[in-house]
């Protein structure tokens, strides 16, 4: 029997919300308002059992905003534990820039990337910022003394004092910017598994306390001139027999629930990433992100659209490869609009997935076979491009690999510059090599970056003298070896000056 709510319960408590002043109010409204976050951390949280439990508040939640899983790294970029994993919500960076490799936060940088609401007092002083935790490290380590209040809950309360602490806060004071963390889904799936129902009554106690949060913002006085941006996400996940650390998919789970201004009801989305979380909420406060931090994530409230996302809808399951899970959707050989891919040259053969440049995602990308770094390609996003020489070879072929994945053409103008960037991500075995080339109105394409050492996941930018009189630049990513490694690019950009 499910375990759910009804649908008509559901919609009425996301009919509810909407109705409801503030948080969920039309943008108009919203941009009178004033500002205010909470995120609610649930410590090795795993989505596809929230949606299995009984869950009516998170239900709810996702009924009246945003949904969207996502995934995280692996070693050696850093294990899939709660020190990586905070650190990076809550800073807004990936562990190769906070450094956080595990849970004793040995040569931290968190004074050159601090936690958002440190970032938050720094922009607006007047701020009220407040943060509580059942996991004492994140409070103690993680936010800086700058944070108006931070409190770590005595190990005997556990998340009921967490949860009383925030419920005072939000009712009766008056913050901006609160973060809470509970801890007991992950103390369940350490002690019983995710697959188990004692995961599953963890997941509606604390669904429970997610309920007293959300209600303690709604009976505020002040709340219909306040405009809440609610986000619930998690650290890492969870194997089915209890535990995380390792490179598994179910292990590399997180996710955003978010409500808020301009995020629509029921909606679901796969381009979030984990510092979004940070990013959103300095967002949505009015705090500018300065490009001088380096940020990682960016606001969910302001989607950037791709050309590879579109292919979504027309990835298919698998066709040679074996680890891959028969009903992960996850690959295509069909390139957007406006772009192709050359395999003239290309050998024959080879394990069908990755014949030449393959649009795929991480889902499917790494469960072809773990361990081989491709768990540390963080900063590609939703549908990527990756050339996989290595996993191409895993079946009987003939020549070599050599595909190029081709652009559209961009408008440039003649005698100045232009901006090309693109995020990439470049495993190196010789004799592979990555090239870089562009041509103007489809003249002979000329190398501008060559690729022939290992370079970890980053966004590039290329600065482009275009020759006078041109009008169109095309950008081609080719990608030469045989049994070797891969790259990945996504993001493609090319900006006129």
């Amino acid at each position: 029997m499910s375990h759910h709510p009804s649908r008509r319960a559901l919609l009425l408590s996301a009919a509810a919300l909407a109705a409801s002043a503030g948080p969920l109010a039309t943008v108009a409204r919203a941009a009178a308002a004033t500002p205010k976050v909470l995120v609610i951390g649930l410590d090795g949280a795993l989505l596809t059992r929230i949606k299995d439990a009984t869950a009516p508040n998170l239900d709810a939640l996702m009924a009246a905003g945003l949904t969207a899983p996502s995934s995280i790294h692996a070693n050696p970029l850093a294990p899939t534990l709660s020190g990586p994993g905070w650190s990076t919500l809550i800073t807004g960076v990936w562990p190769d820039k906070h450094n956080v490799k595990d849970n004793a936060f040995t040569g931290a940088r968190f004074t050159q990337y601090p936690d958002f609401l440190t970032r938050a007092e720094r922009a607006k002083p007047a701020l009220t910022t407040y943060a509580v935790a059942s996991w004492a490290p994140i409070t103690d380590t993680v936010f800086s003394g700058t944070v108006d209040t931070r409190v770590s809950t005595p190990s005997a309360e556990y998340d009921t004092g967490t949860t009383s602490r925030a419920v005072a806060q939000l009712r009766d004071g008056n913050p901006d910017a609160v973060f809470v963390q509970l801890d007991n889904i992950d103390h369940a799936g350490h002690s019983y598994g995710a697959a188990s129902q004692q995961y599953l009554d963890a997941i509606n106690t604390v669904d429970g306390q997610v309920g007293r949060l959300v209600a303690a913002i709604r009976s505020r006085a002040t709340y219909p001139a306040e405009s809440w941006l609610i986000m619930v996400t998690a650290d890492h996940g969870h194997t089915d027999a209890g535990g995380h650390g390792g490179s598994t998919l179910p292990e590399r789970q997180t996710f955003m629930i978010a409500t808020g201004p301009t995020l629509a009801p029921g909606s679901v989305r796969h381009d979030v990433k984990m510092p979004d979380v940070a990013a959103s909420a300095l967002a949505h406060l009015g705090v500018p992100l300065d490009p001088a931090w380096n940020l990682d994530g960016r606001p969910v409230q302001q989607p950037s659209a791709d050309d590879f996302d579109a292919l979504r809808p027309q990835l298919q399951t698998r066709v040679d490869e074996t680890g891959i899970p028969t009903s992960v959707l996850g690959f295509t050989h069909t390139p957007p609009a406006g772009w192709s891919v050359d395999n003239s040259a290309m050998g024959g053969g080879g394990v069908t997935e990755w014949r030449g440049w393959t649009f795929t995602t991480d889902e499917f990308w790494t469960q072809s076979q773990r361990d081989q770094n491709r768990e540390c390609n963080v900063r590609a996003r939703n549908v990527f491009a990756v050339a996989d020489g290595d996993e191409w070879n895993d079946k009987s072929l003939s020549g070599t690999f050599d595909s190029t994945l081709v652009s559209p053409a961009y408008p440039v103008t003649g005698g100045r510059t232009a901006a090309l960037t693109y995020t990439t991500y470049y495993r190196q075995e010789s004799p592979q090599k990555g090239e870089v080339l562009v041509s103007y109105d489809d003249g002979t394409p000329v190398p501008v970056k060559t690729y022939t050492a290992d370079v970890s996941s980053r966004t590039e930018t290329v600065t482009l003298q275009v020759p006078a009189g041109a009008s169109r630049a095309r950008v081609r990513f080719r990608y030469t070896g045989g049994n070797n490694w891969y790259w990945v690019i996504d993001g493609v950009r090319l900006t006129a000056s």
